[in-house]
């Protein structure tokens, strides 16, 4: 849970900016969008192995244009 102590003479405005940087740290707004909507099993899978693709092309691309 993300938690921001306001200290003495600090303004709303900068007790704001360091709890909208911690929740991002936190990464909590990527985790309620990824929950908003139930993903069945074999979809959380689909997309893992989607993005692993993706990740194993860059990288392919990238080492190619390193011997280029």
């Amino acid at each position: 849970m993300a938690r921001v102590v306001i200290e003495q003479g600090e303004s709303f405005e900068g007790a704001l900016r360091r709890f909208k940087k911690v929740v991002q740290e936190d990464r909590i707004l990527s985790e309620v969008r990824r929950r908003r909507f139930y993903e069945k099993p074999s979809q959380i899978a689909k997309r893992k192995k989607a993005a692993k693709r993706r990740k194993s092309r860059r990288t392919t691309l990238k080492d190619q244009m390193r011997n280029y």
